[in-house]
């Protein structure tokens, strides 16, 4: 590949043309199974399913040091992205852009390393481009909780079971969900885990394939 940089008379660089990519951002172990790579910076991201999930995705992000935005969400628990690993004094949040939402996400894309954002019920084709370019481009991360037509990777949480009630009592602990990811280009091979998410001691962890589980009952 071609290395073309334009410098200042100083030496210094002041603009690199030599086609190298940023390092992908880290996830946390237990999601290594569905995204062996990471967060490949560039990209898009489909989360759907459990908020928890996109949670998880931002958490060992934001504690390794990307910065994060959320947009779209007006009901979230601090707690709750805190749980998960989520910094929040690296962590811009747009509860309720209305109309502006496409101006937000693509300035955030501008000054933060991922952005999860919530699409509004109408998605114009061409913001969806524009946008997926402006990640390109800026080497962000854009995620979007919910439809997102040509998504580089999607993550789809199913069949959410809770524990921690017996006998009429006791208090939700942790739920087991399954996660399927599929994408284009290196993430076309579907690839599935199985999480507790959240822990029973918070937080993301992987769980035992439920075929082992029942056979170590028996």
């Amino acid at each position: 590949m071609l290395d073309v940089a334009i410098r200042k008379p100083d030496g210094s660089v002041a603009v690199d043309l030599g086609g190298r990519s940023a390092p992908p951002l880290p996830v946390h172990p237990a999601l290594t199974g569905v995204l062996p790579d990471g967060l490949r910076r560039g990209s898009t991201v489909g989360v759907s399913g459990a908020l928890s999930l996109l949670f998880a995705l931002l958490g060992t992000a934001s504690a390794d040091g990307a910065w994060c935005a959320l947009v779209g969400f007006p009901r979230l628990s601090a707690e709750a992205a805190v749980e998960y690993g989520v910094d929040l004094s690296r962590l811009a949040i747009v509860p309720a852009p209305g109309s502006a939402w496409t101006t937000a996400v693509g300035a955030l894309l501008d000054a933060v390393d991922v952005v999860a954002a919530r699409p509004p019920a109408r998605l114009v084709p061409g913001d969806v481009r524009r946008l997926a370019a402006r990640a390109r481009t800026r080497d962000a991360v854009l995620m979007a909780y919910g439809e997102w037509p040509g998504a580089d990777v999607r993550l789809r949480a199913e069949d959410g079971q809770w524990s921690g009630i017996g006998g009429g009592s006791g208090r939700l602990r942790a739920r087991r969900i399954d996660v399927h990811a599929e994408g284009r280009g290196a993430s076309a091979r579907p690839r599935s885990a199985q999480l507790w998410l959240p822990a029973a001691e918070g937080g993301v962890q992987l769980a035992e394939p439920l075929a082992q589980v029942i056979e170590l009952a028996g």
